[in-house]
């Protein structure tokens, strides 16, 4: 049966170390699964932010401020509720 994960050594400072087996034992969470949720977090936090990016630019170059996106947002909920056809 093949593996399902891969192994990554890194290297922390002995003080972020001592901070991160701290936390997972107050959880009583193995090391690998507080640091791989923690890159998970990390990760879809840059996603996020990318996305946000994204959006003000896009709206920057429409022309729509934030003034505009309550009204935005009351359209596509008004829309969103409309049976097709």
């Amino acid at each position: 049966m093949p593996r399902t994960t891969k192994t990554i050594t890194f290297s922390l400072p002995p003080e972020m170390a001592d901070r991160v087996d701290e936390m997972m034992k107050l959880q009583g969470r193995p090391r690998s699964e507080f640091l791989r949720d923690a890159v998970i977090r990390y990760i879809e936090e840059c996603e996020w932010r990318e996305l946000l990016r994204y959006g003000e630019e896009s709206a920057r170059r429409q022309g729509i401020g934030p003034e505009d996106v309550a009204d935005l947002v009351e359209e596509y909920r008004t829309e969103g509720v409309r049976s097709p056809g």
